[in-house]
């Protein structure tokens, strides 16, 4: 078996290149163009925790922008796939509204490009998996938690972008009868996560006896609030995802949300992280929901499809939350901005 990883040196991606290794005998090829998201630290920390040998044997990087669609020379290079996990993509929503256009580029374009090319090229594919995100489904109600197939509503161009590269996936399910499969994840968090997203942030205050900023309403007595989950727990279920035996719904294409077990707000999130680290918190709650555009107090994903069909993460976040602050504590390094 040989998987194609769009973005291997993300954050989330590299989780699933080490998850793949340890887990499977597959051969692993990665598509990078290493900017912002993409860092080839992390394949380097990565595969030092592997057989040399085993790495020079079962793995590649090969460096591509998916701006460009996929030429002759990279075709030969990569050679014929199984599996294709497209996970290369931007993410930071404030410079989404900074630079619509990019995002439209890489996430839109980019995706379209690698359709492309698993119609064009790989005509035995046996899965594509294109990750998503719940932004595209905008602001949750208190009390609401979208299912897989319920209406986008973007709230920034960020969530645009993946909302349309989740409708190209669909489209080409449709039109081409490929094997696609859409994943919606909430917040993921682990090792070696960019210093600038949530938790590392917040681990890196408490450390420094910093006041951390707690997103929430336009009152700051209500904090923002999400499902976070571990990212060794998405790539577990991924791996369900692609084991699953004819599973289908009539007329849809496949879609399905990894979802943490709890929802707690950003306010009980820091507790957590300040209690693992056995520091007070100081924090200050800001009104950014409704003085910052594109950001969303709340959202909120429904898991019931994947834990009926026998998937759910297997350990409470406190304890997620106490191996990610011992890990990040000892590797200080991946806490500088």
């Amino acid at each position: 078996m040989k998987v194609l990883i769009t973005g291997g040196s993300g954050f989330i991606a590299h989780h699933v290149v080490d998850h793949l290794l340890k887990h499977t005998d597959w051969d692993i090829v990665t598509l990078d163009r290493l900017d912002l998201s993409g860092n080839l630290n992390r394949i380097h920390d990565m595969v030092s925790n592997h057989d040399p040998k085993e790495i020079a044997r079962r793995f590649r990087v090969i460096f591509h922008d998916l701006k460009a669609e996929i030429n002759g020379q990279l075709i030969g290079d990569i050679g014929k796939v199984d599996i294709i996990l497209h996970l290369a993509a931007q993410s930071h929503v404030d410079r989404s509204i900074q630079n619509p256009m990019a995002f439209l580029q890489d996430n839109v374009v980019g995706t379209v490009n690698l359709l492309e090319y698993a119609r064009l090229y790989q005509p035995d594919l046996k899965h594509f998996v294109y990750f998503s995100t719940d932004e595209i489904f905008g602001v949750a109600p208190e009390g609401i938690a979208y299912k897989e197939h319920d209406r986008y509503n973007s709230t920034n161009p960020y969530s645009a972008s993946k909302a349309a590269g989740s409708e190209f996936c669909v489209a080409y399910e449709n039109t081409y009868k490929m094997p696609i499969s859409i994943t919606h994840t909430m917040n993921v968090f682990g090792e070696r996560q960019h210093p600038e997203k949530y938790l590392p942030n917040t681990i890196r205050k408490i450390r420094d006896d910093e006041t951390v900023i707690i997103h929430s309403d336009s009152t700051c007595t209500v904090p923002g609030s999400r499902m976070y989950i571990d990212v060794r727990d998405v790539c577990e279920a991924l791996m369900f995802i692609l084991n699953l035996k004819d599973y289908k719904i009539e007329g849809y294409c496949p879609k399905f949300n990894i979802v943490g077990i709890e929802e707690v707000n950003n306010l009980e999130l820091a507790h957590l992280v300040a209690s693992s680290m056995n520091k007070p918190l100081k924090h200050k709650m800001v009104d950014f929901h409704s003085t910052r555009p594109g950001h969303d107090l709340r959202y909120a994903l429904d898991g019931g499809l994947l834990e009926s069909l026998g998937w759910k993460p297997k350990l409470k976040l406190s304890e997620r939350i106490d191996e990610v602050v011992s890990w990040t504590l000892k590797n200080e390094r991946w806490l500088l901005q």
